[in-house]
This record gives structure tokens, sequence and C-alpha cells, in this order.
């Protein structure tokens, strides 16, 4: 079927195509054409030629030959599909091409559109409705001036008799057209301008509407389907703000249809949409009226509850939802009737603990969360006065809510939970995460008491031998502990020693249970490392789940953050937690992340023993993997041993990322920053430099059998570049040989993770005397190799351009001695800069226009950079220019802003040269700017040198401009 936003995606005029398939081949937009085109597309089994005649229908469309043949395909005759054509294609011409109408046929459209509507109104539903939108636009189109009073003009047609159309039928039409019209309104292309003319329209014909409305909702005799679309028509009509005072008794009327099953959910929709309009608020007494009625539908919603009906539960909890938390403030603030509100607030409860287990049984609880932040919010933003008393009423009412969340957060019976579907199951995971957020928010409000009560709880559940507990309740207990201790810091509470003490008490005998308890353990691991007295009561538990295949991910990840937090405290622990870990990694109990994780563990744990332990456990934690690394190497490759040496580089990576024998802050173990000394290392080799000097000829067999193979080499360059990142200076022994072997490498296959590890070396080695030669033996090598790929043809390889220019712009920050040398080829490298502007990535061009403004500002210092702007600058202005009028993506501009702001500052007579001479060329940078636009441009360019901000909006409002898109939508999201 052709929609009405297929419709609206080709827009202007096209040609008319060559021969389509199943077509004759004069292409003469007629109604004998378009049938043919719309049977292939209907019927055709061949997809090509079905697009072929959807594109050609798409052309007809916006044809001036539409007109004629859109009342021909109207005609009562012919099938649905072919007048739904008919009218669509009117739609389109009056929505889209309406200045093409001259204004003395208003007038006959109006009555031709009001005549079919009428015809239609007991024919086809899509055709009467795609109808009604056309006359809806045009109405749009002509209201105030040229069709005053068009709503009640509608009504009066609507209303008169004749036409051999019986009185339901015309009814239902005029509701159709009523309904689509402020819908139309919503997704009108009219100009900003117009669009509050017509609003201001609209909302004057709401006197024609309403009354209409009300006769037919509160008729005893109106038919139900007629009730259902005058709901309909009330939900897009208050959508225009309509002020709540004035669909008052509508809305009244539409608690009343409530009770009959057919007007339920089209009722649901109309409240929810009147109440919850933004202006909505300012009609308090309009607002407490609404209360009782949302409040007498207590009944129904337990009558629903009882019989299972979700639909219902789910449709009056939205209105009692939408009343609260649009509205908590207004009604807060309403002294003399809090009981009503705190009923309401009670009803909201009732839904967020409605009976069953979300999603199986209840999909209703899910919709009231956001309420509970909301009242929350507004509670807390009073006055310290006034915000005491409405605590003293709603604490309590938060101490329930936390008591209904953690009861909805249990988990079903063993037996139940097996027979949900996977997709479930992660719904059911989602609705947790949803609850842990909640119960974290209300901590804000209920503060440390809150813990306290869940320990007490949790204390006499886990103490009382009377009465058996069932482990979902002890789980749902701890997992409020967890979902608070995961982001509140608990350091100060005085129940946590309580709860570490509680947990070796629980008897685990469930996946569920104790994935909670390792969760919660790993939530606790900054208030062990306080009290570390405390570690031998949970240790054991953490080291036993590691042997769980089922608890793979809470183990691992608890005693990562335990290794992390607690390192300083674990000593005596280490050989245990060495001798287990490899245990499980010998065993292969987990997948490749969680080893990946347990190595980052080993990490840390290994970083705070004296360097001869480390190397005696790093010995025996390696020593496997190194023997089956080496028999690896000597097999030919294949994919499965390739996956085989790829994991245990990333075990080696990984617990080099964390390894480290400095005292230093470790806001950063993923690696994503180097972390921060604060104490230097023992003296003697590093630990990790001995193991890499140790396994470095091994590697090095290993690339030469894979070097091909880019996973591979990435593995071998996260090793060196985990270990540098981690290490920082102390991994000087190493910097000789890597950069011997890194060369090597890249000369014989040129990979980006090549040159991302030279970057790192260039970045902390370069400004050292002893390193210097290495480092700059390798820089000119990798340049030089570059700069021959860009001679062969580099767009094969944006990655290896993307890494090139990252690490130039790395040299010229740390190192722009570097450029100083006869070997370096600066011309080459500025040119190659100059082509990679062009590239279509636009994280190539980001790191171009990076390497350009850290090369500006050093052409003062750096004779060879000075030349080179000097004789070659106006080519990178065109590449920039060119990149700003259209060549490049929107999102870079502020990229090549910062270009032309570094060379404003640092090149401003060169600059006023390069700009006059780069815009002269007509059409360029684009043929949609005029000359006087691009000097205006030119000037604003050369007058800031200051302000960056500013720059970035010159460039952005040319890069419109040079694009047609100045003054557009587009423009504005821009």
């Amino acid at each position: 079927m052709l929609s009405h936003s297929e419709n609206l995606r080709f827009g202007g005029d096209m040609e008319t195509p060559g021969r389509i398939a199943a077509t004759p081949d004069n292409l003469d937009f007629t109604v004998e054409n378009v049938e043919k085109a719309l049977h292939q597309l209907y019927y055709d089994p061949n997809i090509e030629n079905k697009n072929l005649a959807q594109k050609w229908l798409m052309q007809a469309q916006v044809s001036p030959q539409a007109w004629q043949f859109c009342w021909s395909l109207l005609s009562p005759d012919k099938v649905p599909e072919i007048q739904y054509f008919g009218a669509s294609a009117l739609h389109t011409k009056i929505s889209r091409y309406w200045s093409d109408i001259p204004t003395d046929q208003y007038e006959s459209l109006k009555t031709q559109l009001f005549s079919q509507i009428a015809c239609f109104s007991s024919g086809s539903k899509m055709v009467l409705t795609r109808l009604c939108v056309a006359l809806a636009s045009l109405a749009l189109n002509t209201m105030p001036e040229a069709w005053p009073g068009a709503v009640s003009e509608m009504v009066r047609v609507f209303q008169e008799e004749g036409g051999g159309v019986d009185g339901r039928a015309r009814c239902l039409a005029l509701l159709e057209l009523l309904t689509v019209l402020p819908e139309e309104f919503q997704t009108s292309r009219l100009p900003q301008y117009r669009k509050g003319q017509v609003r201001g329209a609209l909302g004057q014909e709401w006197g024609s509407v309403c009354p209409l409305l009300q006769q037919l909702l509160q008729r005893t005799d109106s038919p139900g389907a007629v009730k259902a679309r005058v709901l309909r028509c009330l939900s897009s009509w208050v959508l225009l703000d309509v002020p709540l005072s004035e669909s008052e008794s509508l809305v009244h009327d539409c608690f009343s249809a409530l009770p009959d099953p057919e007007l339920f959910d089209t009722a649901v929709e109309a409240i929810v949409n009147a109440i919850s309009q933004p202006d909505s608020q300012r009609y308090v007494n309009t607002l407490l009226k609404l209360v009782p009625r949302v409040l007498a539908l207590q009944e129904q919603l337990r009558e629903a509850v009882q019989s299972g009906d979700m639909e219902t539960c789910h449709g009056i909890c939205r209105i009692a939802v939408t009343l609260g938390e649009n509205h908590s403030r207004t009604l807060l603030e309403q002294v003399d009737h809090w009981q009503g509100f705190l009923a309401l607030v009670n009803m909201i409860m009732f839904c967020t603990g409605i009976p069953g287990h979300y999603p199986v049984n209840e999909t209703t609880s899910s919709l009231t969360l956001t309420f509970w932040y909301t009242l929350q919010d507004e509670i807390m933003s009073f006055e310290t006065d006034k915000q005491a008393v409405y605590l003293q009423v709603y604490r309590p009412v938060y101490f329930q809510l936390v008591d209904v969340l953690l009861h909805k957060a249990q988990f079903p019976t063993d037996q139940e939970y097996d027979s949900w579907s996977s997709d479930e199951k992660e719904q059911f995971r989602i609705y947790r995460v949803d609850i842990s957020d909640t119960l974290m928010y209300v901590y804000e409000m209920l503060g440390a008491e809150l813990l306290s009560n869940l320990y007490e709880k949790l204390g006499r559940l886990l103490t009382n031998t009377e009465q058996p507990t069932s482990w979902q309740h002890t789980e749902a207990l701890l997992y409020g502990f967890q979902s608070i201790a995961e982001t509140i810091d608990v350091n100060y509470s005085d129940v946590i020693p309580g709860l570490i003490g509680l947990i070796p008490r629980i008897s685990i005998n469930n996946v569920q249970l104790a994935d909670t308890v390792m969760f919660t353990i790993g939530a606790l691991a900054e208030w062990l490392a306080d009290h570390p007295v405390m570690l031998s009561s949970v240790l054991p538990l953490v080291l036993q789940a590691l042997g769980n295949p089922d608890l793979s991910v809470s183990s691992v990840s608890t005693l990562k953050k335990i290794c992390r937090e607690c390192k300083y405290d674990l000593p005596p622990y280490a050989t245990n937690i060495v001798a287990v870990s490899q245990e499980v990694l010998i065993k292969q109990i987990h997948k490749t992340s969680q080893c990946m994780w347990l190595m980052q563990a080993l990490g840390f744990l290994l970083s705070a023993l004296p360097v001869e332990d480390i190397l005696k456990n790093l010995h025996s934690l390696i020593t496997p993997y190194i023997q089956q690394l080496e028999k690896l190497a000597d097999e030919t490759p294949n994919p499965s041993n390739k996956l085989a040496i790829i994991h245990i580089l990333g075990l080696l990576s990984n617990l080099f990322t964390t390894l480290d024998i400095s005292k230093q802050d470790d806001e950063s173990a993923d690696g994503s920053a180097p972390p921060v000394k604060t104490a230097p290392p023992p003296p003697g080799p590093n630990p990790v430099v001995v193991v890499l000097q140790q396994v470095f000829a091994l590697i090095q067999t290993v690339l030469g059998k894979w070097l091909n193979d880019s996973q591979v080499v990435e593995a071998v360059c996260a090793i060196f570049e985990k270990s540098v990142k981690t290490l920082l200076h102390d991994f000087a022994p190493m910097v000789s040989q890597l950069s011997e072997m890194l060369g090597q490498m890249y000369s014989t296959i040129p990979q980006a993770p090549a040159l991302d590890l030279t970057r790192q070396m260039v970045h902390i080695f370069a400004s050292e005397t002893d390193h210097f030669p290495p480092i700059k033996a390798l820089f000119e090598l990798v340049t030089s190799v570059t700069l021959s790929i860009f001679q062969q043809g580099p767009r094969d390889h944006p990655d290896i351009v993307d890494s090139f220019m990252q690490l130039q712009a790395q040299a010229l920050k740390r190192k722009p001695d570097l450029f100083l040398s006869e070997s370096l080829d600066v011309k080459a490298v500025f040119h190659c800069g100059v082509l990679s502007l062009k590239f279509p990535e636009a994280p190539t061009v980001k790191s171009t226009c990076l390497f350009f403004t850290e090369l500006i500002p050093r052409c003062s210092d750096v004779p060879p950079l000075a030349r080179v702007m000097q004789e070659d600058g106006k080519l990178l202005m065109q590449a920039v220019l060119e990149g700003i009028g259209g060549g490049a993506s929107r999102s870079l501009m502020d990229q090549f802003a910062e270009v032309i702001f570094s060379l404003n500052k640092n090149c401003f007579s060169l600059l006023v040269v390069w700009l006059k001479e780069a815009l002269q060329p007509p059409g360029f940078p684009s043929s949609r700017v005029t000359t006087a636009q691009k000097d205006n441009f030119s000037q604003q360019i050369l007058r800031e040198r200051v302000n960056k901000r500013r720059m970035k909006d010159i460039v952005k409002e040319f890069t419109l401009l040079c694009r047609g898109l100045h003054g557009t939508e587009y423009a504005a999201e821009y």
C-alpha cells in the first residue's frame, strides 16, 4: 500500500522514467497507465518491477497530470487500491504544491472534496480517511483568511440531510474529518508564522467541535462506533493545547465511558492526552475535580486484577500515573485537599505492587516507577519548613514503597522461572534494574534509616529458625542492599559490618541468590578496603564461586573489584587467590571476557606484592601459556590456532594492564588514560619488563607467521601498548628492541595498530635523550613507509591514514624537533595531510584537522614547517574550504573552524592572500553562494582572532549557505 509517508519520501518533480516492466511504452501519466502501474506494484512477483512501478507512481503523483487522473481514479467503479492512490495524489498535490493552485480554484476544489467524502462515507474506510486528510490540508492552507469558520462549515455541511447518505455514515465521516484535522496540523509543513496563525484559528474552532462531541457522547442512542470515534476526535484536539477547563465536561464523559469495554482504550487515551498537556496544570480546580473520578476507578481496577484483565489494569494505572506524574506539585500545594492526593498516591502504590510477576502475569507496575521519582523531586524541592511537613506524611509511604519494590523484584519459583521464555527473563532483568535505580534514588530521601531497615529484615529472616524462609525473599533484600551500595557511599553506615557477618549465614542453594551475594560483596569492595579485617569473611565465598561457570560474571567481577580496591590488604591471601584463579583458567571454566577480567584482577593483586613474589607468581601463572604459545607458533596457521594465539596474547595484555608496582591512583583500570604515579617504584627492573624480555623472541616468531593477519598483529601490539600505558617510563629497557620490531613489522606489512603503538612510544619517550635515537629512527621509518602508501593510493587504507595523522600530531606536540631531520620529507607529509582532508571517513578527517592544528602554531619554531606552509598553505586552505562547501560531513565543521582559527592566529598575512585567491573562482566552494556572501565570510573570518566559538558559528553559517540549507528545518537542528 502506498502510505502517506511513502508519498512524501520522493520530493520535487522528476523526469519521466524509461520503460518499466508490464507497462506500455507510452508512459504518459494517464489513468490507464497509472492503473497498469498499480497492478504491477501489487501483483507482479518480480521485486525489481515492483520497485520500478513504485518509483514511476511517485513521479505520477507529483506530476501536473495528477490533477486530471486523480478524480478519475476515485470513480465508484474502481477497486479501493486505485481509489486510494487517487486520494493520496490529491493530498500530495494540496499539501506539497499548494502554491500551484490558483486562488479562484479553492472553492471548487473544496466542493469537490466535500462531495467525494460524502460519496465515500459509506465506502472504503482507507479512501475516506485519505480524502479527509486532503480536505484537512486544504483547510489548513486557507484558514483563517480564505476559509474563515472552516470547522463550523464542515459540521454544518455534514449535518445537512441529502445525498442519499444515511445519518450515521455522515456522522462518522464528519468525525473522521475532525479527527485528522489536528493530526494533519501536527505533521504539516506550514511555515512557522503560519503555524501560529492556524493554531490560533483552530483553537477558536473548538467552540464548534466541543458541543458536537458532547452531544454525541451523552446521547444514549449513539452507536458504539460513533462514541469511539468521538473519543478519538477528542484525543486529537486536546493535543492542540485546548484549555483543560474547556474540555473538562468531555473528560468527565470519558470517565463515564470507561466501564464500556468497547470504549475503554480510546477513553483512556483521551483522558491521558487531556491531562498530560503542559498547559493543564494551570486549571487547579479542574484537576481537583478529576482526583475523585480517578479514585472512583479503584473498584474497577480491583475487579480487573482479580479476573486477570491486564489491559484494564494497564489503562486505569496509566490514568492515575498521568495525573500524579504531571501534576504532583500542583496537587501537593493544595493543602486543604491533602487526603485526596494521598489517596491517589496510595492508588498508584497499589498499581506498583499489583499481584503477579512482571512481565508474565502483569505489565502495569513498571508504568509507575517514574512517578515516585517525580513525587520525591517535588517534595525535596520545597523550602526546609514546608519539606519537613511533607516528609512527615510521605516518608512512611516511601518505606512502604521499598517493601513493595523488593517484593516485586523477587524471582518466581524455580519451576515457574524455568517455564519463562528468554525474552521474558530479559524483560524481568531490565525491570529489576529499573527497581534498583528507583531504590538508589529513594535512598536520597530515606538515608541511613533505609539501610538499617533492610538489615533488620534480613537479620530477622536469617536468624528465624522456626519459620523456613524462601531464597527469593533473602535475595530480594540483598538486592536492595546491592542497589544502594553500588552507587552510594556506605562507608559511614553502621550496619555494613553486621551485613558482612550475615552473608556467610546465607544458605546458598540457587544460582540467582549466589549471583546477588557476589554482586553485593562486589558493591562493598570500597568498604572492605577501609575494613580489611572483614575480608576473611567473604573472600572464601568469592573464591568458591569462581569455580562455578553459572556464577562466572558475578564472581569474576567481584574478585576484580576486591583486588582493585583492597590490593594492599590482600598479600596474606595472594597465594590462595592465584592458585584458585590458575585452576579455573586451566579448566577453561569461564568465557573469554571473564578470563580477561580475571587476569586484570590478578594484575591488581600482584601489584602489591614484593618484586620477587611477583616474579615467582608470574612464572607459575604465565609458564603454561608460554609453553602453549611456543607450540602454536610452530604450527601451520589455521583458524583454530589463531583464536588460541589471540586468547593467550589477550590474557597477557590484560594482566599487564593492571600490574603496576608503583603506588598510584587507580582511576583508570581499563587503560583509557595513564594512571597518576604518586611514588617511585622499587629499584631494579620492572617484573612486566622482565617477562616481556623473556617472551620477546617468541612474540617475534608468532608475528613472523601471522604478520598478514590484522587481528593477531592487533593483539601483539595491544600487549606492548597496555604495558607502555601502565608502566610509563619503567618501560624504558624495552624501547630499543620494540622500536626495531615495530619498524620491521610496519615495513613488511603496514597496519594501523603498529602506528598507534608508535604514537604511544613517541608520547612517552620522544623527549628523553637516551631514547630519542631509536624513537627518531622508528618515526622516520614508519613515515617513509606511509608516504609510499600515499603514492600508491591511500583510499583503501583509511585506518592507516587516520592513525598516521594522529602519530604526526603527537610528534608535533611532544617533540617538534623530529621535523628538523633531513631524513623526513616534511613537504610530503603536509601534502598527505591535505589529501586526507578529502577522505569521506569522518574520523580520518578529524585526526587530520588535529594534525594541522598542531602543525600551524609550530611553524615559527621549526623552519621546515614554515617553508612548507609558506609554499603550500593555500592548498590547505582550498581543501578546508572544499570540505566546508559541501565536500565533508557537516559534523566536521568545528574541526575545520579550528584549523582556520589557528591559521588566523599564526599566519594572518598569508591567510588574507590565500582566502582571496581560493574564493575567487566562480562556483567554489559551492555554486549556491554569491560573491558577496563569500566576501562576507572572508571578512568575518579575518576579523575573528580571539573567540574560537564565534569562528565555529561563522563556519557553520557558511556551510549551510553552501549546501542550500540556510533557514531550513535542517539548519534549526544543526
